[in-house]
């Protein structure tokens, strides 16, 4: 009997085993999350790398997968790394199946499309990290529903569309940043409902509307940036009340008004504050002095008026000082003289007044200071130590006389000098040349004199590509062998995947330096908002040099702007300036130069302004190329002229020169291209002028050949701001 009695037994565990087996052969395992993966890998259409096609295989264990890390403890895949890849491709719905992961990263690489509802299935997720990619369409409204998230990335696509009110549901959240994106709509107010929420970046978007004071109300919070947006409203007074551990705000262009609230300054952790671009006034308070941890201030660009208080005298970590673009009065506080960390000084476009402080010389950490247009008087310091780090250094357009301080001389990292329209009386600086990084040098408008020379200089000047020492009282030849010297302009330009500026960078990321700087274009002047670093001028203008045009001019092939005009020259126009192959602006006018006008000057594809007006030229204008893209206006003045753009004709017995002939086949249609860049002034000049706001008006045709140059010249770079 107690043989029988073990039959029921060991059949109950036979159909235990039976049944555990079927069950098992139905869920999820290891090798669903394989022939999950193998679909997101058939998925991806450009692995450059070839990461995944090689390791990627059924004959290794799916655990040892590249970006692939397996749990101990159920041997499925918790975590999928694959970022700065390259890959290109979609998500499969099929990758929803990864039922216990826990981590996704796919930042940096070019996945695009929209995110399939399966994805949903991820309940185990606290990491997901989609930035800088290019995905589409909206947020689901699911990712409200991924109970364990912790850090949600999803900057640098293309999504749209509004943020989902259900995002509020992630309770464990504590990253959201969805910046560089096309969200519109207003901020949902259930974003206050993310009580562990510590960093939030919503900036560079189309939101609307007020900021949402339950934002505020969140007491973890220690980063918040909302800028570039199209916001509006106040800043409440005690909006900043329950902060305390608030590290980094930016509510840059966001198009607020009202004062600086009193409660800001209760965030004593704050180490990066930018309020640029907004509509904020009043007086800078000096419970300001209470953020002593404060590393960088930025309030540029608004409505701040009073004085700079003494009291910032108290930020001994302070890296960057910037209040340029307001209504600042008074002068410059000497307890700026205690920044002994200060790296960046901006206080241009202001009404400051005063003597520059003497203490900038021995600040060794200094290297940016922008102080133009001010009404600062006085002398320059003269006392910049052997420690000097500066790389720009500008105060044009001030009262600011005396003499260009030798210690600059110390300066060996300056690649921008900036002292234009002030009342320096002084000799040409030849002592510069030996700074072998200046790459900017402006004298213009001051009462410099005496003749331009570089001799006895070690380096003479061998990286400048831009000087203007236009409006002086210089006299002299020109300088044949300074020009020889300009190696920076003499050699030809690389030619580059994307446009480059003058930028330096920091750790809140990189910014333009030589903002702001002016050059004379077309008899107006243009304010650049970003220099290129192939743009390349010399602007020796508005003084007394006499004597003939040196030929050597010629041999600097990567001179776009040159401007002579104004001077008492004699002499021909050289040939050798039909060398001069990236040349974009020629003005010779207001001379006593004399003889025909060369032919050579017809070899100037990119020749977009062209002024020869009073001088004493003869004979015909040459015809074809860019010569018929220009008016009456560049010959006005000489009377022994003639030809088609003047309403004087040539007599048969004047030789007219022979039509520019092309050199190939080709270049019957490359002649045209030039005629439509002369009009749209050139490659480089549309590049860089694009970005210029213009002291006159932008004129309707430059803008529109701009466009259409920077378009086919440059591609689409997207940059994070600070």
């Amino acid at each position: 009997m107690a043989k029988y009695g073990i039959l029921p037994s060991l059949m109950s565990l036979l159909l235990c085993a039976t049944f555990g087996s079927v069950l098992s052969a139905n869920s999820p395992n290891i090798s669903t999350d394989q022939a999950s993966l193998l679909t997101l890998k058939s998925h991806i259409t450009h692995d450059p790398h070839n990461l995944l096609a090689t390791n990627w295989s059924t004959s290794i264990s799916i655990c040892y997968w590249t970006g692939v890390t397996c749990g101990s403890r159920h041997h499925r895949v918790i975590a999928l790394n694959l970022s700065s890849m390259d890959l290109t491709g979609t998500i499969p719905s099929r990758l929803g199946n990864l039922s216990f992961l826990s981590s996704l990263d796919l930042q940096h690489n070019s996945f695009h499309g929209s995110l399939p509802t399966e994805l949903s299935n991820w309940q185990r997720l606290k990491y997901l990290n989609f930035g800088n990619n290019s995905f589409s369409g909206e947020i689901p409204s699911w990712f409200g529903y991924f109970p364990q998230l912790q850090i949600l990335l999803l900057y640098m696509n293309n999504f749209t569309g509004v943020i989902p009110s259900t995002l509020g549901n992630l309770s464990k959240l504590e990253w959201l940043i969805l910046d560089y994106n096309s969200f519109s709509g207003e901020i949902p107010s259930v974003i206050g409902n993310l009580t562990s929420l510590r960093k939030i970046d919503l900036s560079e978007n189309y939101l609307q509307g007020s900021i949402p004071y339950s934002i505020f109300n969140i007491s973890s919070l220690q980063h918040i940036s909302l800028a570039y947006n199209n916001l509006s409203g106040y800043l409440s007074s005690n909006m900043f009340d329950h902060l305390p551990r608030l590290y980094y705000l930016n509510l840059e262009f966001c198009q607020l008004s009202g004062r600086v609230p009193l409660s800001l300054f209760k965030c004593k952790e704050l180490n990066f504050l930018f309020l640029d671009s907004n509509y904020l006034e009043g007086i800078i308070p000096i419970e300001i002095s209470n953020l002593t941890s404060l590393k960088y201030i930025s309030i540029e660009r608004n409505y701040l008026s009073g004085k700079i208080p003494s009291v910032i005298g108290n930020w001994t970590f302070l890296e960057e000082f910037e209040l340029s673009d307001n209504n600042l009065t008074g002068p410059i506080p000497s307890s700026l003289c205690n920044l002994s960390s200060l790296k960046v000084l901006f206080l241009y476009k202001n009404s400051l007044d005063g003597e520059i402080p003497e203490c900038i010389g021995n600040m060794s950490s200094l290297s940016h200071i922008n102080l133009e247009k001010n009404n600062f008087h006085g002398k320059i310091p003269e006392n910049f130590d052997r420690g000097c780090s500066l790389h720009s250094f500008r105060i044009s357009s001030n009262q600011v006389d005396g003499s260009l301080p030798r210690s600059l001389g110390n300066c060996k990292e300056l690649k921008l000098l900036d002292v234009g329209n002030n009342y320096l009386n002084d000799t040409f600086p030849k002592w510069l040349g030996n700074l072998d990084q200046l790459q900017v040098l402006i004298l213009r408008s001051n009462r410099f004199y005496g003749e331009v020379v570089s001799s006895g200089v070690t380096v003479s000047f061998t990286r400048l590509r831009l000087i203007d020492i236009s409006h002086n009282n210089f006299s002299g030849y020109l300088p044949g062998k300074f020009f020889e010297n300009l190696h920076a302009i003499r050699e030809a330009n690389e030619k580059k995947e994307k446009p480059e500026y003058m930028t330096d960078g920091s750790a809140v990321g990189v910014w333009n330096y030589a903002i702001g700087l002016s050059f004379t274009f077309k008899g107006s002047e243009f304010e650049f908002d970003e220099l290129l670093t192939i743009w390349t001028a010399i602007d020796f203008s508005n003084n007394q040099f006499y004597g003939e045009i040196p030929k050597t001019l010629g041999e600097l092939h990567s001179l776009i702007v040159l401007n002579l005009s104004h001077n008492c020259l004699t002499g021909h126009i050289p040939s050798s300036l039909g060398d001069i192959s990236e040349l974009e602006s020629l003005d010779l006018s207001s001379n006593k130069l004399h003889g025909r006008i060369p032919i050579e000057l017809n070899n100037l594809k990119f020749l977009a302004v062209l002024n020869f007006s009073k001088n004493n030229l003869t004979g015909p204008i040459p015809q074809g190329k860019q010569f018929d893209t220009f008016t009456n206006d560049s010959y006005i003045g000489n009377l022994g002229l003639c030809g088609i753009s003047l309403s004087k004709s040539c007599n048969n017995d004047e030789a007219t020169p022979t039509k520019f002939e092309s050199d190939d086949d080709d270049d019957g249609l490359n002649w045209k291209f030039s005629i439509l860049m002369g009009y749209g002034c050139g490659l480089v000049l549309g590049l860089s002028t694009g970005y210029i706001v213009f002291a006159t008006g932008r004129p309707l045709w430059f803008i529109r050949i701009y466009e259409r140059v920077r378009q086919r010249s440059s591609k689409k770079v997207k940059k994070r701001s600070r």
